[in-house]
């Protein structure tokens, strides 16, 4: 067992114009996969950008909306995710702050959700 400390606020991020970002590497695999903790401050976004390669996002605390190649933001909240396409343009931001894990790298199948009793 070994016990890690993830909430370290590496490095503050300003690509693709983006503002109050900070993001701190947690681990990446012997493939393509990186996991990385991403926190932005109440009025903070995270600028449109292409995804590098396949990303899971998922809002861990707080809320805020999320935007695919359209624009269109779309309300996200702690415990819900997105995922996004390689190459597909993508924003975040959020007027209250939110704190999310994304996994980066290969495609991920998600599991249905599980129900009492099946």
């Amino acid at each position: 067992m070994e016990i890690f400390q993830f909430d370290r606020d590496e490095r503050r991020i300003t690509w693709h114009e983006s503002v109050g970002l900070i993001a701190t590497r947690i681990a990446a695999g012997d493939g393509p996969v990186h996991l990385t903790l991403l926190k932005v401050e109440p009025g903070g976004t995270i600028g449109t950008h292409p995804a590098a390669s396949p990303q899971m996002f998922l809002v861990i605390t707080g809320d805020g909306w999320i935007a695919g190649p359209d624009g269109t933001r779309t309300p996200i909240t702690a415990g819900q995710g997105v995922c996004w396409d390689q190459a597909e343009d993508h924003t975040s931001g959020t007027e209250n702050g939110f704190t999310a894990i994304a996994v980066e790298g290969t495609p991920l199948t998600l599991f249905a959700s599980e129900t009492p009793g099946n």
